[in-house]
């Protein structure tokens, strides 16, 4: 199996635009690392090692160790990344130093299971919306896990799962979720589309109308299936 988190690199003496452009013709992308109680350090990576990790979702919410020749290593998390604007290119990238010791906040990607076994997901005519992708949370580098689960099997039409209902591994806290009720916003929801409001953008459209206005924070959801309408005819 392919380590996605293990980086060979090389230390970069040569700083400034030339430099870094004359890099990227050779393959190689200039980064640097940072954080800590040590001075910056300019490196370079191999472009093609790197494309190929950041292809896997777990290169940007895991803790990577980056290797230097002289037998050093670095555990260090993405802070940046910047691609050229249409080649499948990386100019540059930002890593930050991550010590055992001292909590991390990182954001990661939200997997949802038990969807299709779910009540709301038997039921004919029903939506399931993934209202959030991924969360920020807060924990010792020890006991960040690579992803959260998002249990749906429970979930009943009409029926939503909460922020604070996300089982969390041990150590690890939400960064949005406070004592104020409003911070326990859906991660998902379940929601009825009748015959007469049809299928399609409009559809989509009303059912996402309706959980925000059970939320107090959308218009009606004939605004919003109008608005989806109008896309469709304009499409």
């Amino acid at each position: 199996m392919t380590d996605f988190t293990t980086l060979s690199a090389d230390i970069r003496e040569d700083v400034g635009k030339g430099a870094s452009r004359r890099l990227r013709h050779a393959g190689r992308i200039p980064a640097v690392i940072y954080g800590g109680d040590k001075d910056p350090v300019a490196l370079t990576l191999e472009h093609r090692e790197v494309w190929h990790a950041c292809e896997n979702e777990i290169f940007f919410s895991s803790i990577l160790e980056i290797r230097v020749g002289d037998g050093r290593k670095q555990k260090v998390v993405v802070r940046d990344m910047q691609r050229h604007p249409f080649k499948r290119q990386i100019m540059h990238m930002d890593f930050m130093r991550v010590s055992d010791k001292e909590v991390l906040r990182m954001s990661l990607p939200l997997h949802f299971v038990g969807e299709e076994e779910s009540p709301a997901g038997k039921a004919s005519g029903t939506v399931i919306q993934h209202l959030l992708n991924e969360v920020e949370v807060a924990a010792l580098p020890g006991d960040m896990p690579e992803f959260l689960e998002v249990d749906l099997s429970g979930l009943e039409e009409g029926g939503a799962v909460m922020l604070a209902e996300i089982v969390l591994p041990k150590g690890v806290e939400l960064v949005a979720l406070t004592d104020d009720e409003d911070s326990n916003v859906m991660v998902a929801n379940a929601t009825h589309i009748s015959e007469s409001q049809g299928t399609g953008a409009a559809a989509a459209a009303e059912a996402e109308a309706a959980a925000a206005e059970e939320a107090g924070e959308a218009p009606a959801a004939g605004d919003a299936a109008e608005d989806a309408d109008a896309e469709g005819e304009a499409e």
